[in-house]
């Protein structure tokens, strides 16, 4: 077997998880292949269900590691066992409904060569060009009720071409030094479904570093918003809420909120 070396190993790893979503991935592997397929990438693809795959892995410009799930895992979990399966100098965390119409990481790589920032995000959009809320400030249960009542409307943070510093940013698309993401211990397990993207951006900021959105880079996201319409993913999302208020992380960011207020 063949040892990756510091020299042979891809500049980024790039972890999908399909929850019976291959057709969705199909598509974001011809992207990848079409926009970056000069960049030194590996794919991670995490089948949390059991499906078949409908192309041959061969045909990409870079290679693809399959894992096969026993049983289903959380979100945290699977972009864990990928990180530990991964050896890329970044660490990419991609949801299956994301499409490319460019290469993001050329960007998104010149924004981590700050050494405060410790995770880079592209501007999300919808399909119809729509800026989506992907940053955000950290939610509070005032918030939560706001939003609830339909209020606290529109983006947290004015988008234009600079750099934002939000306090996190949406899981669908996340890049990560290797370091910083092994430094963190990654997300949280104890999160199912939900709120790992802000329990971790939160653990980064406590330790003294920056959330970066990049919006030169830009994706677009066809996002399902399940939790909406699907009775288990809104208890699982009420249930990550809940863990997240309740948790010590939540409270050293709110309370360093109030410090910053006075």
């Amino acid at each position: 077997m063949k040892h990756t070396t510091e020299e042979t190993a891809p500049e980024i790893s790039i972890s999908v998880v399909s929850h019976a979503q291959i057709h969705l991935i199909k598509h974001l592997l011809q992207d990848i292949h079409q926009y970056c397929g000069k960049s030194f990438i590996e794919i991670i693809l995490t089948l949390n269900l059991n499906e078949h795959v409908p192309f041959i892995t061969e045909s990409f410009s870079f290679p693809v590691k399959i894992i096969r799930n026993p049983h289903p895992l959380g979100f945290a979990t699977n972009h864990n066992q990928a990180f530990a399966n991964s050896s890329g100098h970044f660490f990419c965390v991609m949801n299956p409904d994301i499409r490319l119409n460019g290469n993001p990481f050329s960007t998104l790589l010149e924004c981590l060569k700050n050494s405060s920032i410790a995770l880079a995000a592209p501007l999300v959009l919808g399909p119809n060009g729509e800026i989506e809320d992907s940053a955000r400030r950290f939610p509070t249960p005032l918030k939560i009720l706001c939003k609830a009542v339909g209020g606290c409307k529109g983006n947290d943070y004015p988008i234009n071409i600079d750099q934002v510093f939000p306090d996190w940013v949406g899981g669908m698309f996340m890049l990560f030094p290797r370091s910083i993401y092994k430094l963190s211990g990654g997300f949280n397990e104890q999160y199912f479904l939900y709120y790992e993207d802000v329990d971790l951006c939160a653990r980064l900021k406590l330790k003294g570093y920056k959330i970066a959105l990049c919006p030169k880079a830009r994706v677009i996201h066809f996002a399902h918003r399940s939790s909406r319409h699907n009775f288990r993913y809104l208890k699982w999302h009420l249930t990550s809420m809940m863990r997240f208020f309740s948790s010590p992380v939540f409270i050293k960011i709110f309370w360093l909120s109030l410090k910053k207020d006075k």
